[in-house]
């Protein structure tokens, strides 16, 4: 019996480690493939550019065009390659550690076992994929940088570069740029679902817009032209939990961004999330990411860390 190339077995590659960001361009051939047993202890990011690419992860599988991000998350078994019958596969790639803010923008793309699939911009609005093009090129510039002098200017990119950011400033920078990436890409996703009612929708996009404000289900239902108890019903059973868990989940993302990106103190993070209560902030904090806030914003493993968010 004829054994096709693709059902061969093909041993485990490495992946980078969790703590860096490793960013990269590849046009790979047919017979490119990467297989992990025990997944990644790091998220894998894909942007497809040209050709088509599969990834496979648990019992989920994405099939990856011009134009779409796949996520892989950490710790599940996958492999990936170019698709049989596809010439080629380009693709920009990103080992990283993810901000826990992004997982409510990659949340409607969620296949399963850890797999996002997103249509990207190059089938949807036009000029954005020119955009994310250019914060790759950036990204990888970015983390070339020494923290001296100004970082490089970005450049045209040859097949199979890869640059990895080891200092702070440089990873920082470089998660910079794929934070706008994941945002692009991700922004029509939500707003495109038909299975939602399109006043849900916005109630849901005002929680996202500005989490410290004071909603409260009331305000929420005016701004939709809804009553309160109409829209809290439509609300749950549309989305799978009450507008107040939404709206407490919303700002824990964003405490935990102010933690990541600022140095407000705790007090003042609290407040600006719209938090009334430090106490209950703490509390509420460490019950979501499985250590307070000081800790989660000095990287004590003092619990589950950013992962935790994710898993």
């Amino acid at each position: 019996m004829p054994v096709r190339a693709e059902e061969l077995s093909e041993p485990a590659a490495p992946s980078p480690p969790p703590g860096l960001v490793t960013v990269g361009l590849f046009d790979q051939r047919p017979g490119y493939r990467v297989n992990r047993p025990r997944g990644a202890d790091s998220w894998l990011f894909t942007w497809t550019t040209g050709g088509r690419g599969r990834l496979t992860q648990g019992a989920s599988r994405a099939v990856a065009g011009a134009g779409d991000l796949v996520v892989l998350g950490p710790g599940v078994p996958h492999r990936y390659g170019v698709e049989p019958g596809a010439g080629h596969w380009a693709f920009w790639w990103v080992h990283c550690r993810a901000r826990p803010a992004w997982a409510a923008w990659l949340r409607p793309c969620a296949l399963a076992d850890g797999v996002y699939a997103a249509a990207g911009p190059a089938r949807g609005t036009e000029g954005n994929a020119a955009r994310i093009e250019t914060a790759f090129r950036r990204m990888l510039a970015d983390a070339r940088w020494t923290g001296d002098g100004p970082p490089p200017r970005p450049a045209e990119p040859a097949d199979g570069e890869i640059a990895v950011a080891h200092g702070t400033a440089a990873r920082e920078l470089a998660l910079c740029s794929l934070e706008e990436i994941v945002l692009l890409v991700t922004a029509g996703a939500d707003r495109h679902r038909t299975d939602t009612d399109a006043r849900i929708r916005r109630a849901e996009s005002l929680i996202t817009a500005d989490p410290g404000a004071p909603h409260t289900v009331r305000s929420l239902a005016e701004a939709v032209s809804l009553s309160p108890s109409r829209f809290a019903h439509l609300f749950t059973e549309q989305l799978g939990l009450s507008p107040m868990r939404a709206l407490r989940d919303a700002r824990l993302r964003h405490a935990a961004r102010l933690l990541e990106a600022t140095e407000l103190p705790v007090e003042r993070v609290a407040a600006a999330s719209g938090f009334a209560s430090a106490f209950h902030f703490n509390r509420v904090f460490r019950q979501r990411y499985g250590r307070p806030p000081g800790a989660y914003r000095t990287g004590s493993p003092n619990g589950a860390g950013e992962a935790g968010e994710w898993s």
